[in-house]
C-alpha cells in the first residue's frame, strides 16, 4: 500500500495499543514510524533492475523476520518509555505495528514474500488497490476522532480509532468478497471449471475501489484484457486480445526471467525487439498499453555465450485522461471502448 496508509495503520495501531499510556502524540508518531519501517528496504541496491524489483517486499516483510525483529526493538523502547509501559505490552505493540504492514501489503497485486527466505511464490491476495481512500479514510478519521475526543472526555476516546480499524479490516473482508464475484463471474464468461482459473486468470481492482476490477487471461502466445464492474449486467465482460512472443531456449533459461516469471506468477507479456533482444512485461500493474514495470533482455555474447543482466525500460505512467472512463466504467459497460487500444 502507499506510505500514507502504511503510517496510517501504524498510528492507529500505535494508539490503540500505547495511546492511554502516553501523552501527546507518541503513541500514534511511534505507531506510524514502526508500520513504514518495513519498507525501508527500497533504499537497499541489489545491483539490477530484476532484483530491485522482486527483492522489495522481501526479507523485511517476512513475518518470521518481523517477529524476532519485534522484541529486540521492544526492549530499548520499553527502557525509554518508562514504567507506564510494561515489557510485555512494548513487544505487542513493536509485533502489532511491524506485521500489520505486510499483512496489509498482501492484499494488493505487488507480491509480498510473506515466508522469505522459503522460496514459495510471493503472496499477492490483488483484491485492493495500492491506493484506496476507502481503506485509509477510516483509519485517519478513527484516529483523528480519538484524539479530538481524548482532550474532552479520556474515558470515552478510544472508541473512534477501534472503530476506524475495525471499518478498515471489513472493507479488507468485503474486498475479497468483491473478488469471488469477479472470478465467478470470468469463468462463467470463459467457459471455465470452476476454481481453474488458476494461474492463467488475474483480477485485480481498477484504481481507487473494489467496484471496477480488470481482468488478465494468460494464454500461450497471447494474453487478453477486459474491465468487470460490481454493476454491470450479465454479458457485459469483454475481452481484447493482444500478442505475447514465446520465449526462445536462451531467454528461458536465464536466472532473471525465471524470477520475474515466479515473481509475477507466470503474468507477463513478451515482444521480440532490434538485434535479438526482447521486453518483458508485468502484465499486472498497470493497462494496456501502459503499464509499469518493463525489462530489456539481450541475447547471449561473447566466448561464454552468456546472456547480460537485464535491464529497466523506463515505464509508462498511466495516463491521468484514464481516470474518468475508467471512473465512469462502474455504471456503464460502454465507457472505456472508445479509450482502450484495439486488439492486436
Amino acid at each position: 500500500m502507499d506510505s500514507l496508509t502504511q503510517a496510517a495503520l501504524g498510528a492507529a495501531v500505535g494508539e490503540a495499543v500505547l495511546g492511554r499510556r502516553l501523552p501527546g502524540l507518541r503513541a500514534v508518531a511511534l505507531g506510524a514510524a514502526l508500520g513504514t519501517l518495513p519498507d525501508l528496504d527500497v533504499l537497499i541496491p541489489y545491483g539490477n533492475a530484476v532484483d530491485d524489483f522482486t527483492k522489495h517486499r522481501g526479507f523485511s516483510h517476512s513475518f518470521l523476520v518481523l517477529m524476532l525483529l519485534a522484541p529486540i526493538l521492544a526492549w530499548p523502547l520499553w527502557r525509554w518509555l518508562g514504567p507506564a509501559v510494561s515489557y510485555g505490552r512494548s513487544w505487542a505493540f513493536c509485533t502489532l505495528a511491524l506485521v500489520t504492514h505486510p499483512l496489509l501489503d498482501g492484499f494488493t497485486v505487488y507480491g509480498t514474500q510473506w515466508f522469505w527466505p522459503s522460496t514459495r511464490a510471493p503472496v499477492s491476495l490483488s483484491s485492493i488497490f495500492i491506493v484506496d481512500p476507502a481503506y485509509t479514510l477510516p483509519l485517519l478519521l478513527g484516529l483523528g476522532g480519538t484524539l479530538w475526543l481524548r482532550r474532552r472526555d479520556a474515558s470515552r476516546a478510544a472508541w473512534p480509532n477501534a472503530l476506524g480499524l475495525a471499518l478498515a479490516t471489513l472493507y479488507l473482508g468485503a474486498s475479497l468478497g468483491a473478488k469471488a464475484v469477479i472470478e465467478a463471474r470470468v469463468e462463467r464468461t470463459l467457459a471455465l471449471p470452476a476454481g481453474a482459473s488458476e494461474g492463467t486468470v488475474l483480477t485485480t481492482p481498477a484504481p481507487l475501489s473494489i467496484l471496477l476490477w480488470r481482468i488478465v487471461v494468460v494464454d500461450g502466445d497471447s494474453y487478453q484484457e477486459g474491465y468487470s464492474s460490481l454493476f454491470d449486467p450479465p454479458g457485459a465482460l469483454r475481452f481484447q486480445r493482444y500478442d505475447s512472443a514465446a520465449p526462445p531456449l536462451w531467454l528461458a533459461a536465464h536466472p532473471d526471467f525465471q524470477r520475474l516469471s515466479w515473481f509475477t506468477h507466470g503474468f507477463y507479456g513478451l515482444k521480440a525487439l532490434p538485434e535479438g533482444a526482447y521486453e518483458v512485461t508485468d502484465l499486472r500493474m498497470g493497462a494496456e498499453p501502459d503499464y509499469i514495470f518493463r525489462f530489456r533482455f539481450d541475447p547471449p555474447e561473447g566466448p561464454s555465450l552468456q546472456a547480460p543482466r537485464p535491464s529497466a525500460i523506463p515505464g509508462s505512467t498511466p495516463r491521468s485522461e484514464a481516470l474518468g472512463p475508467l471512473l465512469r466504467r462502474i455504471t456503464d459497460p460502454d465507457a472505456l471502448e472508445a479509450f482502450r487500444p484495439p486488439s492486436a
